[in-house]
This record gives structure tokens, sequence and C-alpha cells, in this order.
């Protein structure tokens, strides 16, 4: 009990210090994970939205290969991005594993199935006869579909906080295909394992404690805007 609350003591003394080490790896946490969920949602409520109002052979297949990759373990998107980028791989020549761009692309492949599944559930669940009502005022398909869109913003925030949660909470990938190099490629989670098999407890805590608050902040802000445009 001691060592978690020296953990916690030692986490609020690095956030009020401002302890550059530690500035500079949640800001980069935050950016990989932010680019990525960004990436993410744009494939994904794309991709989505485009199975969910259209049929076509194999949708089924399709839909159950989405629903499979929510739950796709990271240390094997790890693998296979850093099998892709190694440098006998076939995108070798980007050279950039052990890189921040690698982490990025190893979490976007995490969150898009995440955001593309939550958003083919909302997109499915309105009403078909919206589409055609909405089609009847003399909307063409690209402004029916952004209605759509609109109509169903709701769990489609919930499907970037999902994605955004998956991916800032994830280590397996980034240690694999980031390297944990510090000061270039180390994040909150890899930063916290290191830290452990030290046998640093304490500054561990701290970084725990650290992700936590930045995930909570985050989250806080969307669950706001949600909330605020839940129809009353």
């Amino acid at each position: 009990m001691d060592l978690i609350l020296e953990g916690i003591r030692q986490a609020f003394f690095l956030i009020t210090t401002l302890d550059p080490e530690v500035l500079g790896i949640t800001l980069l946490s935050l950016k990989i994970s932010g680019t990525a969920t960004l990436i993410s949602l744009f494939i994904g409520v794309s991709t989505g939205t485009v199975v969910a109002l259209t049929r076509f052979p194999g949708r089924r297949l399709l839909v159950s290969l989405i629903n499979t990759g929510m739950g796709l373990p990271p240390v094997v998107v790890g693998l296979f991005v850093t099998i892709f980028l190694w440098r006998n791989g076939p995108l070798g020549f980007l050279e950039i594993l052990y890189t921040p761009t690698a982490i990025i692309v190893a979490q976007t492949i995490i969150a898009t199935p995440i955001v593309t599944g939550i958003s083919l559930a909302a997109m499915q669940q309105l009403p078909h006869n919206l589409r055609l009502q909405i089609l009847a005022l003399g909307a063409n398909r690209i402004q029916m579909i952004w209605i759509l869109i609109r109509e169903a913003r709701l769990p489609l925030l919930a499907a970037v906080m999902a994605g955004f949660g998956g991916v800032i909470s994830e280590v397996g990938a980034s240690i694999m295909v980031g390297g944990n190099i510090k000061g270039y490629s180390r994040v909150l989670t890899t930063a916290t394992v290191m830290e452990s098999s030290r046998g640093n407890f304490d500054i561990a805590i701290a970084l725990s404690v650290i992700l936590l608050l930045l995930a909570y902040i985050i989250n806080l802000i969307l669950t706001q805007i949600q909330q605020r445009e839940r129809p009353r």
C-alpha cells in the first residue's frame, strides 16, 4: 500500500514540476495515439458507412471479419507490422521501423476495426425509411450519407472514445515496432513496462497514474461533447 501511495505522490510531483522527460513521453503518447485515432476515424467511419448502406455478395463475411478485428491482439499486429517494415520486408525501403511513425501505423491498424465495427452498428440502427425520406426531399447520395452520419453522431463519438482508449493503453505493438527508444519512440505504456522490469515500481505507478489521467481527460472532453449533443 505504501508503494502505491508513493507512486501516486511521485506522479503528482512529476506533473506539477513538469518533468521534461515525462512531459515529452506524455506529449508523444498523445500525438501518436491521437494521430492513429484520427486516421482510423476517417477509414473506419467511411468503411462502416459503406458496408452498412450497401448490399453485396460476401457482406456477412466482411461484417464478421470486422467484428473479429475489434478484438485483434495488439501483439499480433506488432509482429506483422514489424515483419513488413523489417529491412528485408516488403515495406523495408520506407525505413520507419523503430520510429513513432511505425507506432502510428500499428495503432491505426488496431483502432480501425474498432471504429469500423461501432460505425457499422450505428449506421445499421438508423431507420431504413430515413434514407428514403432524405432522398425524397431531393438530396443526392453524398448529401444523404452526410445527413445519416450526423444522425448517428452520438454512437460515432463512442467509436472515437473506444478507438482512442484501445490505442493509448496499448503496449505490445508499441514496443515491437517502436523499440522504446528514450527521447524518440518511448511512450507512457512502454516506459511503464520498462520501469517495472527494472524494479522501479514507484516510477511505474507514477507513469500509470499519468496515463490514466490523460485517458480520463480526453474521454471526459469527448463525453461532454457527446452528452451535449444528446437529444432532449
